[in-house]
């Protein structure tokens, strides 16, 4: 279980380092007081002095150049914090190819870097403040997992908070229900997402693909509403369930020119009858998967075959084309347009 003192603390210090790196003004006790949300909550300003003083050493400890100084020293001004960002910053790093082709993979995990809530909250405070504010000396804080998955979000939010929620699942037949569980975790398994949690319906354990959450997922609970198992482990809990699809041929039209990284995979890529276009045949294990990617190209790509990777993909386009409002201007109008007349 993690200690919600020890999260409390490490969140309070992320918010220093951020107001400490987002300024290249000094800043003062008052101001770093207002600014990260934690010390303004102290109730005496003794109170805040000693927290101050702790986080200090702490940053300190950690390696992250804490320095002190002031605007103006001949004029007396108040002694004021900031992180040197120079000394903070990592030295130019070279990879080589291999390297290169690593953290090209990871980055589909790990996109970007993003400031959670109540570190966005400092930086407003720092504006407030007067203080110009510098997010590009942020990058690289906070990660945050970026998936296509619309559900991911609101799982793992629930799933952290212990509150119960209800989403419509489409089943292995493709038919839809809906499903009351209790999140207990979100893993990631041979690059597919998966929710381990309880079913109320069914009074059992379960796992749900992510890419078969259909619509919003609401939450019915309040926070705290369950315990997850202690000895939970819910890597071997997907592995023991999913069972790994055999492969079957998927049959592609791609307009020449796109659609390299199916090309890359492909078993063969032929001239089509359709001209601009070539006829591109490659292994597919998980349908929804493939149709996530496939319905990335719009127009560009067309399925052939399967018949189940076809409609997986239409019914993408067309949730995109119904989301736009369903005008003729969408690039998702076109697209569905051609997957649904293609022979």
């Amino acid at each position: 279980m993690v200690n919600p003192n020890a999260s409390r603390r490490t969140e309070r210090l992320l918010n220093l380092v951020i107001a400490l790196s987002a300024t290249r003004r000094w800043l003062t006790k008052e101001q770093i007081r207002r600014a990260v949300p934690q010390y303004d909550d102290c109730a005496t300003t003794v109170a805040f002095e000693r927290m101050f003083e702790r986080d200090k050493e702490d940053l300190r400890e950690l390696g992250i150049p804490l320095s002190t100084g002031g605007e103006d020293v001949l004029f007396g001004d108040e002694q004021g914090y900031r992180i040197d960002r120079d000394a903070y910053a990592l030295p130019d790093i070279a990879f080589t190819p291999g390297e290169l082709a690593v953290l090209s993979l990871a980055s589909r995990v790990w996109q970007q870097a993003s400031l959670a809530g109540p570190a966005t909250r400092a930086l407003v405070k720092l504006r407030s403040l007067g203080v110009e504010a510098d997010e590009s000396s942020l990058v690289g804080l906070e990660p945050r997992v970026r998936t296509s998955e619309p559900a991911f979000e609101p799982l793992y939010a629930a799933a952290r908070d212990r509150a119960p929620v209800t989403f419509e699942y489409r089943r292995a037949d493709g038919e839809p229900a809906q499903r009351a569980v209790e999140p207990w975790a979100i893993v990631s398994w041979h690059g597919r997402w998966y929710l381990v949690g309880h079913d109320r319906d069914r009074g059992a354990s379960r796992v749900f693909r992510l890419s078969r959450i259909q619509g919003a997922v609401r939450r019915i609970g309040k926070p705290g509403s369950y315990e997850v198992p202690a000895d939970l482990d819910p890597r071997s809990v997907v592995g023991a369930t999913v069972r790994e699809r055999a492969p079957q041929a998927a049959v592609l039209r791609v307009r020449s020119g796109a659609g390299l990284a199916l090309r890359r995979r492909a078993r063969s890529v032929e001239a089509a009858d359709l001209g601009g276009f070539d006829e591109v045949v490659l292994d597919v294990s998980d349908v929804e998967a493939a149709a996530d990617e496939i319905a990335g190209f719009g127009a560009d790509v067309v399925v052939l075959e399967p018949e189940d990777l076809r409609a997986a993909v239409l019914r993408r386009l067309r949730g995109a084309l119904a989301a736009n409002g369903g005008g003729s201007g969408v690039p998702g109008a076109g697209a569905a347009a051609v997957q649904g007349g293609a022979a």
